[in-house]
């Protein structure tokens, strides 16, 4: 089971902090927001390659940060792909990256985890994958405990079974506080359907589209994460972080 970490964005929210300086890159709680990711992934048993896909911006930055995470942790192994983009201008999208990172690192023979940079767990995430394997795709999702935060994430619905069937992205009158996040498991016959995805003309960002696409399409399970879980998209959000997983820090 291969992990794809997406970190191509340009997070001008977040500017000056991001100008020069990539989001998964900065640090909560004393280490970069990608090693409370890694941290975590890397707890699932037979992880294969750890994927990180980026800019042309932050290619070089998360190379180096990958060559010195790797030394103290030499049985994980990194690959840094570039997608070639400089600014939101020309950016390939999240659901592009996905695609371009499946093709150049060669992932579609295996499963594939697919997490966002930028989002935080406080738990291992080797449970995830353990229900996750065997699906066609797993959404994991969280309880935000509040209606109205809900309107800046995505509204689910779910079967007795927790298999998808339906999801909103940006609800204006969300019915419930289950949200699903941006953290993924593909199986590999379902890794193909990126391509039909993008030559469909569909919305290259957000990886969460891409789940809206799919589970009319093929059977989407979901899997609700426990312990705490934060998405920074803000400079408050951020400082909020800090706080919070000030006492998950080891």
């Amino acid at each position: 089971m291969n992990v794809l970490i997406l970190a191509a964005g340009y997070a001008t929210r977040l500017y000056p902090l991001t100008e020069n300086k990539a989001k998964p890159l900065l640090e909560v709680a004393g280490k970069p927001m990608i090693e409370w990711v890694v941290d975590n992934l890397a707890a699932i048993p037979d992880l294969g390659v750890i994927n990180v896909v980026t800019n042309d911006k932050f290619a070089g930055d998360f190379q180096t940060w990958a060559d010195a995470y790797g030394k103290a942790h030499p049985h994980l192994t990194f690959k840094i792909f570039n997608d070639g983009s400089r600014s939101d201008a020309d950016k390939l999208g999240a659901i592009g990256d996905i695609r371009l990172a499946i093709a150049r690192a060669e992932l579609g023979n295996e499963p594939l985890i697919v997490v966002a940079g930028d989002n935080l767990f406080s738990e291992p995430l080797a449970d995830f994958a353990a229900r996750a394997a065997g699906s066609a795709a797993t959404l994991a999702t969280y309880d935000v405990g509040n209606l109205e935060v809900m309107k800046k994430y995505s509204a689910i619905k779910t079967d007795a079974e927790g298999v998808l069937t339906h999801f909103e992205e940006k609800p204006e009158k969300p019915e419930s506080t289950l949200t699903g996040i941006a953290l993924y498991y593909f199986a590999a016959e379902t890794l193909e359907l990126f391509t039909t995805y993008i030559a469909a003309g569909n919305n290259p960002d957000q990886p969460g589209r891409f789940i809206q696409w799919l589970y009319t399409r093929r059977p989407v399970k979901t899997y609700q994460v426990t312990g705490t879980w934060y998405d920074i998209g803000s400079k408050e959000t951020l400082e909020e972080a800090n706080k919070i997983f000030a006492q998950f820090a080891k």
